[in-house]
């Protein structure tokens, strides 16, 4: 008794040398579709990205902006057509983790504090966001040069493929040899709507915008 599978004769145009030749071109135009979609997109992403860091290139991290609504929505144009590009990515993985300076936003809070640091006789260094994604931590700082330091600790929770839900735990300030602790004052989520290996464009629970940059250092505390 027969017992394994019988298959029978293949087919003679199977074996037909333009059978072949055909499925050699298709297979070639399917390759070469797919490339050119790749490249396509790929250079649009490009453009996007380029040009929104270019309109927010002279706005001093968002001061300039405050004082011109056509501005503002250009560079919001500019946003929504970079997250239009990473519309169906996922932008909260561990590439996520990093230290992040700021290059532009609209939260009020930090645009106060930049602008009026001198008041205090200092001025505002970099601020940044640094996330740890594996140990659920975000930190918010603005650093005051050579020594001082305001923070914002916080946890979080990955909510989707580009929500991220943090609640602030508590509040520093810092000084070359003091500290004042302040309490912690809400919580929130914000949206990952870009994230490649040079930038990260957000939008938060408030509708604020955020545009930062890798920095080329980690920040400790």
């Amino acid at each position: 008794m027969a017992t394994g599978l019988c298959i029978g004769a293949i087919p003679n145009y199977l074996k037909s040398p333009s059978f072949s030749s055909r499925l050699h071109r298709r297979h070639r135009q399917i390759l070469v579709t797919s490339t050119r979609s790749s490249l396509i997109e790929q250079s649009r992403a490009f453009s996007a990205k380029n040009h929104l860091l270019s309109i927010i290139s002279d706005q001093d991290r968002g001061l300039k902006t405050q004082s011109d609504p056509e501005k503002l929505e250009s560079i919001i144009q500019a946003i929504d057509a970079v997250a239009d590009v990473g519309r169906d990515t996922i932008t909260t993985g561990s590439s996520l983790s990093a230290t992040w300076r700021l290059l532009w936003t609209t939260e009020k809070e930090q645009l106060f504090i930049i602008k009026n640091a001198p008041v205090f006789g200092t001025k505002a260094g970099d601020v940044l966001q640094i996330i740890d994604v594996e140990n659920k931590s975000l930190n918010n700082v603005i650093t005051f040069p050579p020594d001082g330091v305001f923070f914002v600790r916080s946890t979080i929770e990955i909510a989707s493929s580009q929500r991220v839900n943090f609640r602030f735990t508590s509040a520093v300030l810092r000084g070359k040899s003091w500290e004042l602790p302040l309490p912690p004052f809400g919580q929130g989520w914000f949206d990952t709507m870009y994230l490649d290996d040079e930038i990260r464009v957000v939008k938060d629970i408030r509708g604020d915008y955020l545009v930062v940059e890798r920095a080329p250092y980690s920040w400790k505390e």
